[in-house]
């Protein structure tokens, strides 16, 4: 089935095709729950993405559902293999309309908004008020959290994007529309980064000056926080490719870093570090607000095999962290296993750190988050001995 290329389509297809793409993601449990009462028997894959996207646009009020029933149809009709569920497609989503639309989904249970055994472990590590309040969060898309370059212009650059400052420095806008075409980001002031996101570099405290290594860089955020702190960084990633993304945007900002693909687990350098970012692999569970696919992506041995990952990287990190320097170890991911679970088997396996402080647990859609919602991150820092 051929398929236009997304960056050919309108200004106005491509945002509802976006919508659309987020929708379902959104809701794709609450959607598939829905088509399964009404499947017999469950449809080739193609078709059961066609019946998705047709019953997402129903069940969520993205278009009338005559016009969704329609370019199901016809969708199902560019291929010989699709064609003969026309019937099929168009039963059940006319009977989802008849059924309710849009009530429908609202009366359904938030639980079905995640895989169950997600679900399950959220409700073991954080209970059921949290968990409940997680999974309702999932429908809602976020608004675009921002960090400025210089924390001194903050209001104004807020005020150009009618956008509010948080109570961490992050800046808040629900605007809408192409990021690159935002006041400001053409002259470098600031840089896309969640409010979540942008807290465990200011745990480091970097002062001017201090040489600091950033583990596993790309996007680059956390980079360009401490490039503009005024720290001379060193940035890993495996990928040549995701660092040239990284050093298009220190380019565009203005801000300067050392670049080195390598993998951080067995990265040897010739000096040691005043501060080490470990901001880890990991399952990810927490960044379902931006990216609700990793929900459906993820699988139960995927948080046993990256903790082992995790545990590898933060003993290179040990050794790469001065003594009298901070190491600090964060990953987006909900899952104990790769926040609580690795500070404390680091510390048993590194009597020469301690923990400063207590450790940064950010759940998403709680109280504990400044200004409102967040990403789902776990940060903690370590000092060494002198």
């Amino acid at each position: 089935m051929g398929r236009k290329p997304f960056a050919a389509l309108s200004g106005p297809d491509r945002a509802f095709a976006r919508m659309l793409a987020s929708t379902l993601l959104r809701g794709l449990g609450k959607i598939d729950f829905v088509l399964d009462q009404r499947l017999k028997s469950p449809p080739p894959d193609e078709v059961r993405m066609l019946l998705r996207l047709g019953a997402a646009q129903i069940l969520f009020g993205l278009a009338p559902a005559f016009a969704a029933v329609s370019t199901t149809l016809a969708l199902l009709e560019r291929a010989p293999r699709t064609i003969r569920f026309k019937g099929l497609a168009n039963a059940v989503l006319r009977g989802i309309d008849r059924e309710g639309g849009q009530k429908l989904a609202e009366a359904l249970d938030s639980a079905l908004n995640a895989p169950a055994w997600l679900l399950s472990r959220w409700r073991g590590a954080y209970g059921d008020a949290a968990t409940d309040a997680i999974s309702r969060l999932i429908l809602e898309t976020p608004p675009t959290d921002i960090t400025p370059l210089d924390p001194a212009k903050a209001e104004e650059i807020a005020t150009a994007l009618e956008g509010v400052v948080l109570t961490t420095g992050s800046i808040r806008t629900s605007r809408k529309g192409e990021v690159s075409e935002w006041p400001g980001y053409g002259e470098g002031l600031w840089w896309v980064q969640d409010a979540a996101a942008a807290r465990p570099a200011l745990l480091l405290d970097i002062r001017s000056g201090e040489t600091v290594l950033d583990m596993c860089a790309a996007p680059g955020g956390k980079t360009m926080q401490l490039a503009a702190a005024g720290a001379a960084v060193t940035a890993l990633d495996r990928s040549d490719r995701r660092l040239d993304r990284l050093r298009e945007n220190l380019a565009r900002l203005n801000l300067s870093a050392e670049l080195i693909a390598a993998d951080a687990a067995a990265y040897e350098a010739t000096r040691i570090f005043d501060a080490v970012l470990l901001d880890a692999p990991c399952s990810a569970t927490g960044t379902f607000r931006r990216h609700p696919d990793v929900l459906w992506g993820a699988r139960p041995a995927d948080i046993a095999r990256l903790s082992v990952v995790q545990a590898a990287l933060l003993d290179n990190a040990a050794r790469l962290t001065r003594p009298g320097g901070r190491l600090v170890y964060c990953v987006c991911s909900l899952e104990p296993e790769e926040g609580e679970a690795q500070a404390t088997g680091f510390l048993k396996r590194h009597p020469e750190f301690h923990r400063h402080g207590e450790a940064m647990r950010l759940l998403p859609a709680t109280g504990d988050a400044p200004d409102g919602g967040q990403d789902g991150f776990f940060a903690v820092r370590f000092d060494r001995e002198p």
